[in-house]
């Protein structure tokens, strides 16, 4: 098994290499994109994630990947995200919090930056935003109802959301036009003073996911509770936004 890079930037030309060799002037860009883009970058911790945007015939012989991709999972790489430029344009406004946050944390490895200039209908955003929140507060409240209670459940269910807050809060603070943070306490900390709620509940539950706090079954059920609250709060003032 090959070993995973300690930097991302040790393996993009043969990574590059291996993607040209497969589809040659119908590999049109690669992206990588998230953590691995960014110094938070943890070997043999962090994803490393790649876009690839191919041709139309690119994408129409796509079984060409299949060694790449095998050997590259073997290297601790994700199987890449493959896009033509067709689709790429036609959902930005379907999913411009996904691609916001490509926007923030990406590096171009071959080809065209896709990210440089990209702009996001301010609707489209907000109502993304507004769905996605109102879809986790229905999966919190189920999840809370299937764990009974247990703490252990509910500390994986808590945890399992953050990632998904944190896309949101990014995506309500370029809405709000202001400076969106890199490190994910300030995030909290802007969101949350943009709309009134306590970012005490939010940072709890990232220190349950860093390991910086241990509570107990009862004083979990009392944070996942308070967490119910806050983020019905938010969907509520996120419906109320300006459309």
């Amino acid at each position: 098994m090959g070993r995973t890079p300690k930097d991302p930037k040790e393996i993009f030309k043969e990574f590059t290499n291996d993607y040209l060799e497969a589809f040659g002037d119908d590999l049109m860009s690669i992206v990588l994109y998230g953590s691995g883009a960014t110094t938070d970058y943890r070997p043999g911790k962090s994803d490393l994630n790649f876009l690839i945007l191919l041709s139309e015939k690119g994408i129409a012989n796509l079984d060409r990947a299949f060694p790449a991709v095998r050997k590259w999972k073997k290297r601790g790489v994700k199987t890449p995200l493959f896009l033509t430029e067709e689709y790429f344009n036609g959902s930005l406004d379907v999913y411009p919090i996904e691609y916001l946050g490509f926007q923030r944390r990406h590096v171009t490895v071959y080809g065209k930056d896709l990210f440089e200039h990209l702009e996001f209908d301010r609707e489209c955003l907000r109502l993304q935003c507004e769905r996605e929140i109102k879809g986790k507060l229905l999966l919190l409240r189920h999840a809370y109802l299937e764990s009974e209670g247990r703490g252990n459940e509910l500390k994986k269910v808590a945890v399992r959301s953050m990632p998904a807050f944190f896309a949101i809060f990014e995506g309500l603070l370029h809405l709000k036009n202001d400076t969106v943070p890199v490190e994910k306490r300030e995030v909290i900390r802007a969101a949350c003073d943009d709309f009134g709620l306590d970012a005490g509940v939010f940072n709890k539950v990232l220190d349950i996911s860093t390991g910086e706090f241990k509570p107990d079954e009862s004083t979990l059920r009392g944070l996942f509770k308070q967490y119910l609250g806050a983020v019905r709060t938010l969907a509520g003032l996120v419906d109320r936004m300006e459309k």
